[in-house]
């Protein structure tokens, strides 16, 4: 088995070594990367075992810069463009998997690059787009109405002044459309304060825009219902989280698949039976990054590793719950 080579060598794959861990690659094994961007996991995957791997990315560059990658892995990589909310219809076909796995967020690469729009640290167009399609963050902020831009910031961004935030970019955009991530930062940097732990005042607001763009929540919802029915007997779901939206939706979604459900009225009677499940918790705490790979790779402070087993064949899956 030929070991693949990283395209681009510069990309640090978040808490590699617990995610292999977790999918524990096999001989002959199927695996799906539902969010390939640079090709870190799948490279480790098919270095670990000889198997092969699906990778999905909405993105058409990271495409591109797999088709390399496919190439050197002679048949044992398949790549596909699309969403991986809709990994059923790209992938679904090739099932069921030993493995699917998601790195949520953005990008390394897409950060770097000014011209998406993702950073305030690379001043370019106002884009935050992961795809090529849909409204750019410059639609929302030069056309929503107050109130609703202020909405987005606060359950997106977290953002406690949205208020103010919005108030100030619907009075900047009447005579100056914002057309450029380092002006929309600026605008944001003059009426929000820094604080002590030195993130930089655009930081929230920025996430919550991009969120919004690429309808990130929806999209997770979408594909925390659908991949765990493509997991075969003993598969392993595999979800790294960068924000506490993320990993509250990626730890109510699997609670519920694998039968802890709550009581959906508090006027319920009180029940302490679990609802049988086809599917296990791998461990009830996410796993987080060492403390030497933050050293190494700041962006992995905040990742959060959370899995799900499935136990049983999906013909044994009792529904216990919908996501709400």
């Amino acid at each position: 088995m030929k070991p693949i080579t990283l395209v681009h060598e510069g990309h640090l794959p978040v808490m590699l070594n617990e995610v292999l861990d977790s999918l524990n690659p096999q001989d002959g094994g199927r695996y799906l990367d539902g969010t390939f961007g640079g090709g870190g996991y799948t490279r480790s995957i098919l270095n670990a075992a000889n198997c092969t791997v699906h990778g999905i990315d909405r993105d058409p560059t990271a495409i591109e810069r797999g088709n390399a990658m496919a190439a050197e892995a002679e048949g044992r990589l398949f790549l596909h463009h699309g969403p991986f909310s809709r990994m059923d219809e790209l992938a679904g076909s090739y099932a069921p998997f030993d493995g699917i796995v998601l790195d949520l967020g953005v990008s390394s690469f897409q950060i770097d690059q000014g011209e998406r729009g993702f950073s305030f640290r690379h001043d370019g167009p106002l884009d935050m787009r992961m795809g090529d399609t849909g409204p750019t963050a410059a639609d929302l902020v030069n056309t929503l109405p107050e109130a609703e831009l202020a909405d987005i910031l606060y359950r997106y961004g977290e953002e406690r002044l949205s208020r103010r935030i919005a108030r100030t970019i619907v009075q900047v955009r009447q005579s100056t459309p914002f057309e450029t991530t380092g002006q929309l930062a600026e605008t944001i940097r003059r009426c929000v304060p820094r604080d002590r732990s030195g993130i930089d005042p655009a930081t929230r607001s920025f996430q919550g825009l991009r969120i919004a763009v690429n309808d990130e929540l929806g999209e997770l919802e979408r594909a925390l219902d659908v991949a765990p029915q493509l997991l075969a007997p003993n598969g392993v779901f595999v979800v790294v989280t960068f924000h506490s939206l993320e990993d509250r939706l990626a730890k109510r979604a699997m609670a519920i698949h694998a039968g802890r459900v709550s009581n959906p009225s508090r006027y319920a009677p009180i029940s302490h039976e679990q609802t049988s499940s086809a599917f296990r918790l791998a461990h009830t705490r996410p796993r987080a990054a060492t403390e030497d790979e933050i050293r190494l790779n700041p962006r992995a402070r905040s990742a959060r590793l959370r899995a799900l087993i499935r136990t049983a064949p999906s013909s044994d899956l009792k529904t216990s719950g919908t996501l709400a």
